[in-house]
């Protein structure tokens, strides 16, 4: 326990490493861009097993606009032998923490400030090997992909559709870098609009990866963000700072069906 010291506490992890020992440094999501330079010098150039645990990733509620873990997944994402992965939920946090543990190099594991979803426990708890995008509704008109526990805003958008007609598939990346593109691709491949979801700024962030994706794979389609906004959101209670930036399911069914009315065969951005 070093206390607040987040730059000493990463590279004091990276000593440990260094020595034969697998660290896991716990950090809150925003208090990690206090040791950014730590991460990527000490830990990552040299591709130590250190596991970073980082807390209150996304918005925290009356913890205060400070304390929102608004940029994780834009700043984490671009680093060279990175592994992040986002657990939707306490049985995917721990079976992904074993997974991080048996790795050569660094990870992240990136949850929220929030109580878990009540899920079974799996014992004994074992790694997780893939594939990390998950399907959880199947269907064939649009594409919703999450990372992290707003998978659950993802299935209620889904329910909200099929009451329009509209056949909705949800899927949850699990491991954002480096992506799954051989699972991810041909779900992109297979649908006429894509929605991304995430707790997390949209500049650089899950959307984006998903965007590179496409572009890199050659698939044009339409495509809508939905995640925190280009400002600083104030505190209060989670459920109402999503309904005020439009992180809910109705505001994904919207984008989806926006989609879907729009001109056909053309990739933008909503």
């Amino acid at each position: 326990d070093v206390g607040i010291a987040e730059q000493h506490a990463v590279t004091f992890a990276a000593g440990l490493a260094c020595e034969g020992m697998k660290p896991v440094v716990a950090i809150y999501s925003t208090f990690l861009q206090r040791a950014y330079d730590q991460l990527i010098h000490d830990v990552a150039l040299q591709n130590l097993p250190v596991v970073f645990a980082l807390d209150r990733g996304g918005l925290v509620g009356a913890d205060g606009a400070t304390h929102h873990g608004a940029f994780d997944l834009s700043f984490l994402r671009v680093v060279p032998r990175l592994t992040v992965f986002i657990p939707k939920d306490e049985s995917e946090l721990q079976r992904l923490l074993a997974t991080a543990l048996g790795l050569e190099g660094p990870s992240v594991i990136r949850y929220p400030r929030a109580a878990g979803s009540g899920v079974p426990l799996r014992r004994p708890i074992l790694p997780f090997e893939g594939p990390w995008v998950e399907v959880l509704r199947q269907g064939s008109d649009v594409l919703v992909l999450t990372a992290g526990p707003v998978a659950n805003v993802a299935e209620e958008a889904a329910r909200m559709l099929a009451a329009e007609g509209v056949e909705t598939t949800v899927a949850c990346v699990k491991r954002l870098h480096p992506l799954d593109a051989e699972v991810l691709v041909p779900l992109l491949e297979s649908h006429r609009a894509v929605v991304t979801l995430e707790d997390n700024a949209l500049a650089g962030g899950f959307g984006s990866a998903v965007v590179e994706c496409m572009v890199d794979s050659g698939i044009c389609r339409p495509v809508a963000r939905r995640g925190l906004p280009d400002c600083f959101v104030a505190q209060g209670p989670v459920q109402t700072l999503r309904r005020d930036i439009g992180l809910t399911a109705e505001a994904v069914a919207a984008s989806a069906l926006s989609l879907l009315q729009g001109p056909p065969g053309r990739t933008s951005l909503v």
